[in-house]
């Protein structure tokens, strides 16, 4: 069933998506700085960008950067003036992110910062940095409500709040599972299902990464 899940995630790609030099040399370099393979899928990076290009995004918010292949994609859709800031654990993966994004064209309007992102999002809040209009958050998923938390101090009214990896390949219906990150999701959904501030859905999605889905918040206005 997977093969078939990747097939067509393949046939999206080939007929929606143009080759992309960039995007691909992200993903060899990646590969070749001993990162692991779990970024996003083309389509769902396309998705981003679409996401934040509707949403009107000027300020990004990224927490998990990896080797900076979904960073990229939504770099992409920033104005000229537009502005990323992007949060990676691991130094030498931001190491690969930062020279992935020089490669893309895209690094004069994105920022790696290093260190715990809950860290790193409590300095910012600290600091009074001025409101991101998208968050995209695929991280550590025990983090997931602190890093909800700091997102509702960083954002506004109408901002637009994406999570990833929230369907676990269907573990997140286990109320008695052990597993840290599908904890994790589990809370996720239990804060969000309480925020009055926040409309929200998820969607299972299935391709070449799996069985799995991303959930869709808006700050109401």
């Amino acid at each position: 069933m997977m093969q078939d899940w990747a097939a067509v995630d393949s046939y999206i790609a080939g007929h929606l998506l143009a080759p992309d030099a960039a995007l691909d040399g992200a993903l060899v370099a990646n590969a070749a700085g001993g990162l692991p393979a779990i970024d996003v899928s083309a389509p769902q990076g396309k998705l981003l960008q679409l996401v934040a290009q509707i949403a009107g995004a000027r300020r990004i918010l990224e927490v998990g950067t990896l080797g900076g292949y979904s960073t990229i994609w939504l770099a992409r859709a920033l104005p000229a003036e537009g502005r990323l800031v992007t949060l990676e654990l691991e130094p030498r993966h931001a190491e690969v992110a930062r020279a992935n994004l020089e490669r893309a064209g895209v690094a004069e309007r994105c920022e790696v910062r290093t260190g715990p992102a809950v860290d790193s999002l409590a300095a910012m809040v600290a600091a009074g940095e001025a409101p991101f209009d998208l968050v995209f958050v695929d991280a550590d998923k025990p983090s997931n409500v602190a890093y909800l938390d700091a997102a509702l101090k960083l954002t506004r009214p109408g901002s637009v709040l994406v999570f990833d990896n929230v369907v676990r390949s269907g573990a997140v219906t286990d109320a008695g599972s052990a597993d840290p990150s599908v904890r994790g999701t589990r809370a996720l959904y239990d804060v969000i299902a309480a925020e009055p501030r926040l409309d929200a859905t998820a969607i299972q999605t299935v391709g070449d990464k799996g069985w799995d889905g991303f959930l869709l918040a808006v700050v109401k206005r």
